[in-house]
């Protein structure tokens, strides 16, 4: 890979910019580290502007399950329109909008005792492999009725259904467990490039697993093992942010949660999360006895202009008088 590059910026977000240079340095660390894995990102320039592109891991962080959508199994995923393409196995507009179905087709059940439990083979626009295994889902039962077709499946057709939808984990579709929380913690990864904003990740997210819920309910946030949490912003980058981290997810990963059940954490606040609570305690004596001195500084100190104020009218009210 070349990574010499011109003086010009490349946009990391709203109003952020960094130089070329630069982010090519940390593309050029970030691909050292993942040397010989699926994780290595590529740069290329198209028309003067340079794009990055590769596959991102993002750790499932949702505390409430989510919900997968009603389609019919049948339904074939479109393959990208050129190969390309960064979106794997999703049908997206030509603005990178998600494309919904015309018209909602019958359901097909397909019995829990014949899903596996690993990663069905994906479409030849699919990354080959995940870099890690992951765990198994924690799942939550939904109430939603169970309709059986009149004939059973074969292990072709079964294998052929499977073969064209994702799963998370190794859970796939089932009107059962339509409604399920992903182990928190657990990774999955989107392919994309770096001119793809945040919300744009979260679609291409969740049309990957079939997610009914809206984009709107989530959001992408940066967790450092310190326990600073930053949101990224619907103006950031999420593969640049994640390249001017470091690739190391020991100190930071990409998480997806919700956006209401999650604060921010700045970096002078994580720094004392860590701590044990004889230590806190003992901090916030030291910062009520820092604050009963300087209270005490500024009683003093207006106390004194009070003398003097109230001496100067003394003077004043006495002269008249004088005369």
């Amino acid at each position: 890979m070349d990574y010499g590059g011109g003086e010009y910026l490349v946009p990391c977000g709203k109003d952020k910019y960094i130089s070329k240079n630069e982010l090519l340095l940390h593309l050029k660390t970030y691909n050292i580290y993942y040397e010989g894995q699926n994780l290595q990102l590529r740069h290329r320039e198209e028309e003067g502007e340079l794009i990055v592109e590769g596959l991102l891991n993002i750790s499932w962080g949702l505390r409430r399950p989510i919900r997968l959508q009603m389609q019919d199994d049948n339904q074939r995923i479109r393959p990208p329109p050129s190969s390309s393409s960064w979106h794997s196995g999703c049908n997206l507009g030509a603005h990178g909008s998600v494309l919904k179905p015309s018209t909602l087709p019958d359901i097909q059940v397909t019995d829990a005792d014949a899903t596996p439990n690993t990663e069905a083979p994906r479409s030849a626009a699919a990354p080959k492999s995940q870099p890690e295994e992951t765990p198994q889902l924690m799942r939550t039962r939904s109430d939603v009725g169970v309709r059986h077709r009149g004939s059973a499946r074969t292990p072709s057709e079964q294998r052929r259904i499977r073969r064209h939808r994702f799963s998370i984990n190794g859970h796939f579709y089932n009107h059962k467990t339509s409604v399920f929380t992903p182990a928190y913690g657990s990774v999955t990864n989107v392919r994309i490039n770096s001119t793809m904003t945040t919300p744009q990740v979260l679609k291409l997210l969740l049309n990957k697993f079939k997610i009914e819920n809206s984009a709107e309910e989530f959001a992408l946030y940066i967790v450092h093992t310190s326990g600073e949490k930053q949101k990224l912003r619907a103006s950031d980058y999420p593969l640049i942010a994640r390249i001017l981290q470091g690739p190391c997810e020991q100190v930071s990963k990409v998480f997806l949660m919700e956006k209401d059940q999650v604060e921010e954490v700045t970096y002078d606040v994580a720094q004392y999360i860590k701590f044990e609570m004889p230590i806190l305690r003992s901090f916030i004596q030291k910062l009520e006895e820092e604050e009963d001195r300087e209270v005490k500084k500024l009683m003093h100190k207006y106390s004194i202009l009070r003398l003097m104020i109230e001496q100067r009218l003394e003077e004043i009210s006495e002269g008249p008088t004088a005369m």
